[in-house]
């Protein structure tokens, strides 16, 4: 019988295994994660489903050269709402999730509400996405901006 992980949703040292060699390459082929982790190719393929289907692997995408794309220009904005009520952040919520140079937002506990990781070719472009669409969210009360001098370590990177 194939050894396909654990059948109840939890994941074992193998399935972290697997997991672990994806975040490095997410184009590593089934038979060098096999290799690496000690099984055969089919029990290795059905453990990669079963991750997949679980949602412990959301989903695989290509990491592109931003500075080839002319987008290095990085900004975190702090946005403060003006009204924190659960209505007011579902429509923060659902109006930052369209603003397509918002890379990540993540609400905050601390002296704003949200901070937004922004992505542009320079900063006249920022200066336009900021007083264009970020200020223009729903319940925005004010934002503060910094701009990244180096990227040390990004996400995917």
């Amino acid at each position: 019988m194939a050894d396909t992980g654990s059948a109840d949703g939890e994941i074992d040292h193998i399935d972290r295994k697997i997991l672990d060699l994806l975040v490095d390459n997410a184009r590593i082929s089934v038979t060098e994660i096999s290799a690496r982790v000690g099984l055969s190719k089919t029990p290795c393929a059905l453990r990669l489903q079963r991750l997949i289907s679980d949602g412990y692997i959301e989903g695989f995408t290509a990491i592109l050269s931003t500075k080839k794309l002319g987008l290095d220009h990085v900004a975190f904005a702090e946005v403060k709402l003006s009204d924190t009520k659960e209505k007011a952040l579902n429509a923060f919520n659902t109006a930052v999730r369209k603003i397509k140079e918002v890379e990540e937002c993540h609400m905050i506990a601390g002296r704003f509400d949200y901070l937004l990781k922004i992505r542009t070719s320079d900063i006249r472009k920022y200066r336009e996405v900021l007083g264009e669409k970020i200020s223009a969210l729903p319940n925005v009360a004010s934002t503060s901006t910094s701009v990244a001098m180096e990227a040390i370590k990004e996400s995917g990177r």
